[in-house]
């Protein structure tokens, strides 16, 4: 098994940057590639961004391009996704994920563990 803890979620202004950390435990050396995903109220959960460990390579949803980052420190297992020029509609609840596939997927479905979400609220 693995667990996934988020950290960093927060209330913050239109234009503000925050940045988001998960950390993974458990079996880890089963993981193939990282995710973020994001969920409003009312709304389905949506992809933001995902990172290979290792390789370091990356994938963003067209919306966060630009300004949002996401990274790893493989040593300490741990996840970052730097969220620039945050306007409203980036408040959601913000998901960790992890996938021990060895293909990239943008879906739920491509992800075997998830956190528990750190709140993200975006005031104008």
């Amino acid at each position: 098994q693995v667990q996934l803890v988020e950290s960093g979620g927060g209330l913050v202004q239109a234009g503000d940057s925050l940045r988001l950390s998960c950390t993974a435990s458990g079996r880890t050396y089963s993981l193939y590639y990282m995710g973020w995903f994001r969920q409003a109220p009312g709304k389905e959960r949506e992809f933001v961004a995902a990172i290979t460990w290792g390789a370091g390579i990356t994938w963003y949803a067209d919306p966060m391009k630009g300004r949002f980052t996401i990274s790893s420190t493989n040593a300490k297992n741990t996840v970052y996704l730097q969220m620039n020029s945050l306007k409203p509609e980036d408040s959601a609840v913000y998901y960790c994920a992890a996938s021990i596939t060895n293909y990239y997927s943008s879906q739920t479905m491509g992800y075997h563990y998830w956190g528990q979400g750190t709140q993200v609220t975006v005031s104008s």
